[in-house]
């Protein structure tokens, strides 16, 4: 199939665009939100750059929507109306704002889009109204073991952690930074040191890294701490889990169905998991053990092959592109008439 979706969420895109299709990524010279294109990844051939006002909208057997946006846009640049006259499915990446657990989903008044959440707490979440819902759990592309855990110290990645503040559990790092010397990285993390009041002997900031020096990075670190308290699973926590590393984790949101208790510690008692972060500093065979523990249930959970398994039995299950059908039957008439 050839498909057509935005680079909007590069770690999902990352995992999705493994599979055995053509993936058409909208590019702009400028790039940005609308027009990242496959922005330098070292992504199969499959995945193709394109410039969706040139596009031949027959080309497109399927659109995989993001935003609720990119609706009016497909229509607007192929004239062709996802769930009408072009297949699509909807990608929800996250959990809801607003009153919870009264959110109405953006989709949830239609019937021929396809709504994917990622987890099972966001399809729960969500008020999904009368729109088709299906569960598409994460998958990683493993990066393999790496684990070494030979830096006394904990692993956060997060993006945008002052801007986000308690929905990130920006708040509770002061708590772990009193365990252990922590490493963030991420994006937006050059301000949490003012922000946090977290002495620079206990904090340091990594910045957002190329995906092989980030794993490199956290591999070399005791423990990863997830302090999050209201986003959509982390990748970056399964990332963590797959190279190895035990895992220090809120017990909110999806986190309690991917991590075990024994791939590091999982609850809602913040100190209880500061307490498991000074246990595995003091006990470093005990972090080697559960981290590979945390792989275990990583890759058994979160494969890419049961991924991109999952994704290509929505995806057959999808109506056939009514303009496309029309041409190959007009072709066929041609070719018999000949």
């Amino acid at each position: 199939m050839r498909i057509l979706l935005w680079h909007v969420h590069g770690s999902w895109t990352d995992a999705f665009v493994r599979g055995p299709h053509c993936y058409l990524l909208p590019s702009l010279p400028e790039g940005g939100p609308w027009g990242l294109g496959r922005a330098g990844r070292p992504w199969p051939a499959s995945v193709q750059d394109v410039d969706l006002r040139s596009l031949d909208p027959d080309s497109v057997d399927a659109v995989v929507l993001q935003r609720p946006e990119e609706i009016d846009e497909v229509a607007r640049t192929l004239h062709r109306r996802p769930g009408r006259d072009l297949p699509a499915v909807y990608v929800e990446h996250n959990t809801p704002k607003g009153h919870i657990p009264a959110t109405v989903h953006p989709l949830a008044e239609q019937r021929t889009i396809p709504l994917v959440h990622v987890t099972h707490f966001n399809a729960l979440i969500w008020d999904n109204g009368s729109a088709p819902v299906v569960v598409i759990e994460h998958g990683i592309n493993d990066p393999g073991y790496l684990y070494t855990g030979q830096t006394p110290e904990l692993a956060v990645v997060v993006n945008e952690p002052v801007r986000r503040g308690r929905v990130t559990g920006t708040d509770l790092l002061s708590r772990f930074a009193a365990a252990a010397p922590l490493q963030v990285f991420g994006m937006g993390g050059a301000e949490l040191p003012d922000a946090t009041g977290i002495p620079a002997s206990r904090l340091r900031i990594g910045g957002d890294l190329p995906a092989p020096q980030l794993h490199a990075a956290v591999a070399r670190c005791r423990a990863y701490v997830h302090p999050l308290r209201w986003t959509s699973l982390g990748l970056a926590l399964l990332e963590a889990m797959h190279l190895g590393a035990p895992v220090l984790a809120l017990a909110t949101t999806e986190a309690s169905r991917a991590v075990p208790p024994d791939a590091g510690a999982i609850s809602t008692n913040v100190d209880e998991l500061v307490s498991a972060a000074r246990f595995l500093l003091r006990h470093p065979e005990e972090a080697r053990q559960r981290g590979l523990r945390a792989r275990e249930a990583a890759l058994s959970r979160y494969g890419l092959a049961r991924f991109l398994n999952d994704w290509d039995s929505l995806l057959s299950e999808l109506p056939r592109h009514p303009h496309r059908t029309e041409r190959s039957l007009r072709q066929a008439g041609e070719r018999s008439t000949r």
